[in-house]
């Protein structure tokens, strides 16, 4: 065996994926609480796939460590163009399910290529900010950016999918700090933002709407817009200190949570585990984070800290933005939780991006 094949077992990142695989275990037990009913003779069908695109992710994840992390540097249009043609894909040929087009379908899988954009975002703006010697950016350099941004966002928006479009948008703009974009030109830059802000807002639809609105006072359409964020924090508070217990879960089981797989798998959890649990989920999450930041502030490059980075701000985001929606503390805008929510293609793009941080972790030894 090469030498350079055992310096990276050596230095194989064992702590990553085992905090990961420890929160995927948890989502899997939390799928087949939110989706078994006592009429059940064997486990869930969502639980079982959602364990076969655990194995799947898994081995992409050891994949994404094989080879050397620096060569997306020099692919990254490819991987973005590649992405951005899936999308526009959807709208033609793209399967339907809960109301939208976001799938496209290959045989029997149904991949959503919105999720494989996140991370194609991310390696395209790692590789634009490495490339670049100046620490701080003009507004014209800053420009096609938001250009290349925009384009696969406004795709993803017209799914429609306004929580995998902000989320894009949220990324983009914490590695653009990062990269060396001055505040100053975010600002600039959201005044015309505003100015159209009445005008964006009649792109999106009627229930998304709604559900912004209903954020401010849930209490006005308790039976409608408002039923999400009131069903959610009454399950999230009757866990209390310690839980109902797995399977236990009154809210889930009398079907008052809706889309409690997915977008509302915290409440579920939440009713079963209780506060205590919560926390315990929590300090793993953020035990993923921190080993994020420790990989990325050892990286030996700065396309390697950038995409580590970039990984980082994609799991942290969606953390807050799901817990918040599902606490009542921020709108109900259709994001999922990571490594928890059933999704077989967010699944398997997040344990791709925590793959690639592997990489970077164990190549620092090598150059």
């Amino acid at each position: 065996m090469p030498a350079i094949d055992r310096r990276l077992l050596t230095h194989f990142e064992w702590l990553l994926p085992l905090l990961v695989l420890a929160v995927a275990a948890t989502g899997i037990l939390t799928i087949y609480s939110a989706t078994w009913t006592p009429a059940m003779t064997g486990p869930p069908a969502l639980a079982m796939r959602q364990l076969g695109w655990l194995g799947a992710g898994v081995v992409a994840m050891l994949l994404a460590t094989s080879f050397d992390y620096r060569r997306l540097d020099h692919r990254a249009y490819l991987v973005y163009g590649l992405c951005v043609a899936a999308l526009v894909a959807v709208p033609l040929m793209g399967t339907v399910g809960g109301g939208s087009r976001r799938w496209l379908r290959f045989g029997s899988i149904a991949i959503q290529p919105s999720e494989f954009m996140k991370l194609a975002v991310v390696v395209l703006l790692a590789h634009y900010f490495a490339r670049s010697e100046r620490d701080h950016h003009s507004l014209l350099q800053v420009v096609p950016v938001l250009i290349l941004i925009a384009v696969p966002a406004g795709l993803v928006l017209g799914q429609p999918d306004l929580g995998s479009a902000a989320l894009i948008g949220v990324v983009s703009l914490s590695l653009m700090l990062l990269g060396g974009v001055r505040l100053r030109w975010f600002v600039l830059l959201a005044l015309p933002l505003l100015a159209v802000a009445p005008f964006l807002w009649g792109f999106l639809k009627a229930y998304q709407q709604q559900r912004i609105l209903m954020f401010l006072d849930p209490t006005k359409d308790p039976l409608g817009a408002g039923y999400h964020i009131i069903q959610s924090t009454i399950a999230v508070g009757s866990g209390m200190i310690w839980g109902k217990g797995w399977l236990q879960g009154t809210q889930n089981h009398l079907d008052f949570l809706p889309e409690e797989h997915t977008d509302f798998i915290f409440s579920v959890f939440a009713e079963e585990r209780g506060f205590a649990g919560s926390c315990t989920l929590m300090l793993l999450y953020l035990a993923i984070m921190l080993r994020l930041v420790v990989i990325a502030v050892r990286a030996r490059d700065r396309f390697g800290l950038l995409l580590v980075s970039g990984v980082l701000g994609t799991i942290f985001w969606q953390v807050v933005v799901n817990i918040g929606m599902t606490t009542g503390l921020m709108p109900v805008v259709g994001i999922t939780l990571p490594f928890m929510s059933y999704g077989g293609s967010s699944l398997l793009c997040l344990l791709v991006g925590i793959g690639l941080a592997m990489n970077v972790s164990m190549r620092r030894f090598l150059f």
